[in-house]
């Protein structure tokens, strides 16, 4: 748990050992992923759906401008954090050092965010909730390569959840594992497969790059590329 809430709340430059440099120009991946969304949504977005919200922080970003979010994750206890940040204003953790060491860290909720706004729901993406209802954006950020069955997730789920002239932005590191995908279902080229998944009914606009940087302890980090795509509804 620890670990995600630095991944969402904590910034890059706030994880590193002091003084040490940091590779290239590298956002809080949460935040940078909302704001790559907002980009490019519809100016007038009213409903906006965070599929694998983790602990919350994408999903209180895309609340500064969208007036309705959804934030659902298959971790009750990710969506039990993400509420406590968003009730209490923060939420006190131990950052991981080394051996069994800690330092206290705090999760901050956005003070220019309406808490009102988001909604957080624990849920499985390929089993939603019934009424859902359909967004003008949706965000599923490192998602596609923790699914069972991904292609059902392209083929079947996301053009139900977009309205016409909506977006998606999916985010992927295409780690696949068999703890979480059966080994016949992994994409052999992510990109072309996802591609031609979403071919009837959504048009790719943007793509990108999109670093993280995933800290374990103080000087053992994991450095990361997601492949960041845009795809507009027909």
């Amino acid at each position: 748990m620890a670990e995600y809430l630095a991944f969402h709340y904590l910034e890059p430059s706030q994880l590193l050992p002091p003084g040490a440099p940091l590779a290239g120009s590298i956002d809080n991946f949460p935040s940078a992923c909302a704001h790559l969304l907002l980009r490019h949504a519809p100016k007038r977005a009213s409903r906006a759906l965070d599929l694998g919200c983790a602990v919350g922080r994408s999903s209180f970003e895309i609340a500064r401008r969208i007036p309705e979010v959804i934030g659902i994750d298959y971790s009750k206890s990710f969506i039990r954090a993400a509420k406590k940040v968003q009730k209490k204003g923060r939420l006190r953790f131990n950052l991981l050092e080394e051996g069994t060491n800690t330092r206290p860290s705090f999760a901050t909720f956005p003070t220019t965010t309406p808490r009102k706004r988001t909604t957080f729901l624990s849920g499985d993406a390929l089993h939603l909730p019934s009424g859902l209802g359909s967004f003008d954006a949706v965000l599923a950020a490192n998602l596609i390569d923790r699914l069972p069955e991904p292609k059902k997730f392209l083929k079947q789920i996301l053009p139900s959840l977009v309205k016409p002239g909506g977006i998606v932005l999916l985010t992927s590191p295409y780690t696949w594992s068999s703890e979480f995908t059966p080994r016949s279902r992994w994409f052999k080229d992510s990109f072309s497969t996802i591609r031609m998944a979403l071919r009837p009914s959504f048009r790719l606009l943007h793509r990108q790059n999109l670093p993280f940087l995933l800290r374990e302890h103080r000087r053992k980090f994991q450095f990361t590329f997601s492949d960041a795509t845009i795809w507009q509804r027909f």
